[in-house]
């Protein structure tokens, strides 16, 4: 199917399911492949302020950052519209946000709710804390017309638990769960506490995007050691999880600007040089894949708003290069 037969399909489910009865378990279009996912930021800093409506078609995938941990509830999220980003936008409610979800989604894209990130954490230490986690997530989901979940947790990982949780929801929204995780590159090395979690629910994982960024030299799946800012540092690192995920739930987490990581920036020519060398084995550096994998998923950047602050500088080329994959 051509990408935009998918897109009118998607179009046309949509739309349909704008219609579904309130808290139906709707089934959203699938994520295509090759697609774009980035971060929508909930919140205010140096990236410019984005309403849901202003994002480009670029992206498939929204990943909007973050919910946030309930205070009075250990394990519960919370999620609306952050008054700073309210004001930034001169009026933006809760309201308007789900109406452009619902916009978006028309045009076939699909949501997730990222948990966690740099700065936040949920506890889901405990039964009680997954049972608070799966009520108050899957409301939200509901609520605002979500797809699915981000897992984005870096500040410790109950593998079993983050399991059941999932599970979970995934039984509360049906077949069209999306399922996606942004772990860091040492989480996703041999050991790491994300590749127990990725085997768990690899049935129903949409897709991995490792952030290739903020991260010290890694080993690759060849025994060699890379440092950031080369292909090889990307490509060398994806065959890990190449050996236990099919391609198409395997993407390229990158920034989409200097100011949007500490660490790890690189041109837009290195993420297509990369995604060139898994999908096909050219414009690789040191790292050749063993076999070309034409289905890899795709690429994930932080974030929609570095990248909007950039005139798009990271996801035109990075879309148009994702178009032109066979």
């Amino acid at each position: 199917m051509t990408r935009r037969l998918a897109a009118l399909a998607a179009a046309a489910l949509a739309t349909a399911l704008a219609f579904a009865p309130a808290g139906s378990a709707a089934t959203p279009e699938a994520v295509p492949n090759h697609h774009l996912t980035g971060y929508w930021q909930n919140f205010v800093n140096g990236a410019k302020p984005l309403k849901i409506s202003d994002i480009s078609a670029n992206y498939d995938v929204i990943a909007l950052a973050f919910g946030n941990a309930d205070p009075a509830k250990p394990g519960a999220v919370t999620f609306n519209v952050d008054p700073e980003l309210s004001s930034a936008l001169g009026g933006y409610t809760d309201e308007q946000l789900k109406a452009d979800i619902a916009a978006k989604k028309a045009e076939g894209k699909s949501f997730a709710l990222s948990i966690g990130g740099e700065r936040g954490n949920v506890d889901l230490g405990s039964e009680a804390n997954v049972a608070n986690f799966v009520d108050s997530v899957g409301k939200i989901l509901t609520d605002y017309g979500i797809n699915g979940l981000d897992i984005d947790l870096e500040h410790g990982l109950n593998v079993a638990n983050t399991t059941s949780a999932i599970r979970q929801l995934r039984e509360r929204v049906g077949d069209g769960f999306v399922l996606t995780m942004a772990p860091q590159t040492l989480d996703v090395q041999p050991g790491g506490s994300y590749l127990q979690l990725i085997e768990n629910v690899k049935d129903i994982l949409t897709v991995v995007h490792t952030q290739y960024y903020n991260s010290g030299s890694m080993n690759g799946c060849d025994g060699q050691v890379y440092s950031q800012g080369s292909v090889d540092f990307i490509t060398a690192q994806a065959c890990t999880l190449l050996q236990t995920l099919r391609p198409d739930q395997v993407s390229l987490g990158l920034p989409a600007t200097a100011s949007a990581a500490g660490s790890g920036y690189v041109d837009p020519s290195i993420v297509n040089n990369a995604l060139s060398c898994l999908a096909a084995g050219t414009d690789c550096g040191q790292y050749t894949p063993d076999q070309p994998r034409p289905e890899i998923g795709g690429v994930m950047t932080w974030s929609i708003n570095w990248d909007a602050s950039s005139g798009n500088a990271f996801s035109d080329p990075v879309r148009t290069h994702l178009d032109s994959l066979p």
